[in-house]
């Protein structure tokens, strides 16, 4: 370890795991985006509070940057280290730490993977209800900094919905406890919620208290062709009437392909060019046939060529497999993602001029788009053809995202629903935001993080 800043480190931490072959700095500089070199200083893994304290505070004195790490499956590039970082990896504090019966809450680290976090509240017939396809991999501490959403958000909210409480390393080096579990607290400004969502930039979560909640009935799941894109709101406009919807998600006849490609199974024959994964509540037979009713309606008005109905569990799973499944199937392309959100009502006109705005811009490109149709999330994916240089690839897609920006300006929505800004959407931030909020916020980070050692460059620039 040649560096005197990490020799300095190493010593004031004996017991701290600090990394930094080629390799491991490549592992932990980078994440799903792969459009930056990684360059980390090291890679940091505290084990406890105490040790992530003393990091930030030894980064301050030695102004080096900090990046936050956890699972690395953002798509944004905010968890990249490209300049020099000191990457802090949370993936050692992994643990449950408690849970309360009668709060029904579970207390958690940071680098607690969300699978177990399902897992250990099914141990108590409770449910945390914030879920999405890379459970597997992805940390508690960067779902909460990005306040990710996911396939059930139409049901249960944002990750923000269920943070009862945060313990946070501030940019300072000071241990904040916001909140503290409690129901309702009215003392003050909640920094809990100003924390959620802010992707590194104002402190480091250390620990979360998560709130739990009762299972919800029996369900089903129902995939359905549709003919056109109209019909996808009729569709859902019926759906949400006469159901009670866990979830809803669309796809495209592209994106279908891609994760037949992959290793799923065709559930319905034919090609149509849309499809929906939903999931109602079915506790008896009434609700079943309810949601029959709503199927043969759907297909008698022409909003619906055909169907599926899962008879059991497995079956329910491989019609998830093709929503969930996309994300995965494309990720040998590397593509260009855009994350985007408008209001439910605006969703009809902003998908037409959406569609209209690809068309156009992406003549020999394919482009893949599904989405959170029951709460106005749109993820478009942008596959680089084979002989277009990636700088070109990413030139031409940038173009195209400030011409999605300005739509979205338009419709009132966000250049970033769920995925954060990062590094890849910051250029945009003001499509979403004002400059008089930007300056706020500015002055928030300025705050929190007085040196500006935590994520800079990330989510805005550093000047």
């Amino acid at each position: 370890m040649t560096d005197l800043r990490l020799a300095g480190l190493a010593a004031r931490l004996p017991g701290l795991r600090l990394l930094s072959t080629p390799a491991e700095l490549e592992y932990y500089g980078r994440d799903w985006t792969r459009r930056w070199t990684p360059a980390p200083l090291a890679i940091a893994l505290p084990a406890n509070i105490d040790e992530v304290q003393a990091i930030v505070r030894w980064a301050n004195e030695e102004r080096v940057a900090i990046v936050p790490s956890g699972g690395r499956t953002g798509l944004s590039g905010g968890a990249v280290a490209a300049n020099g970082e000191l990457v802090l990896s949370l993936e050692r504090m992994n643990q449950v730490l408690d849970f309360n019966a009668v709060d029904r809450t579970l207390t958690v680290q940071p680098g607690v993977i969300l699978q177990k976090v399902h897992e250990a509240a099914q141990e108590h017939d409770l449910i945390y209800p914030v879920d999405f396809a890379a459970r597997g991999s992805c940390s508690i501490g960067g779902n909460i900094s990005t306040n990710a959403g996911g396939i059930r958000v139409i049901r249960y909210g944002n990750t923000r919905e269920w943070i009862a409480g945060l313990k946070v390393v501030a940019g300072n080096g000071e241990l904040l406890d916001l909140n503290r579990g409690l129901i309702k607290n009215s003392s003050g400004y909640d920094f809990r919620q100003l924390l959620i969502g802010s992707e590194g930039t104002l402190g480091i979560v250390v620990e979360a208290t998560l709130k739990l909640a009762e299972p919800p009935p029996p369900s089903q799941v129902m995939l359905l062709a549709l003919p056109d894109m109209d019909a996808l709101m009729q569709v859902f406009a019926l759906f949400r009437q006469r159901l009670s919807l866990q979830a809803f998600e669309f796809f495209t006849d592209i994106a279908l392909n891609h994760v037949l490609a992959h290793g799923a199974q065709r559930a319905i024959d034919g090609d149509y060019p849309y499809y929906v994964v939903t999931e109602f509540d079915a506790a008896d037979e009434v609700a079943q046939e309810t949601a029959l009713a709503a199927f043969e309606h759907a297909m008698e008005q022409g909003w619906v060529s055909d169907g599926a109905i899962a008879q059991s569990e497995s079956q329910a799973a491989a019609l998830w497999r093709l929503r969930e499944g996309i994300t995965e199937s494309l990720a040998p392309h590397k593509p260009y993602k855009n994350d985007v959100s408008v209001r439910i009502s605006a969703v009809p006109a902003f998908l037409h001029e959406m569609q209209d705005l690809l068309g156009r811009e992406y003549p020999d490109i394919e482009v893949v788009w599904f989405g959170h149709i029951g709460d106005g999330n749109l993820h478009i994916n942008v596959l680089r053809p084979e002989g277009l240089a990636e700088d070109a690839f990413i030139a031409q897609c940038e173009h195209v995202t400030k011409l999605l920006a300005e739509t979205l300006h338009r419709h009132g929505g966000s250049i970033s629903a769920e995925h954060g800004i990062g590094l890849v959407k910051r250029a945009y931030l003001e499509s979403t935001r004002s400059a008089a909020e930007i300056a706020l916020m500015r002055g928030v980070r300025q705050v929190f993080d007085p040196n500006g050692i935590l994520n800079p460059g990330k989510v805005m620039t550093a000047d």
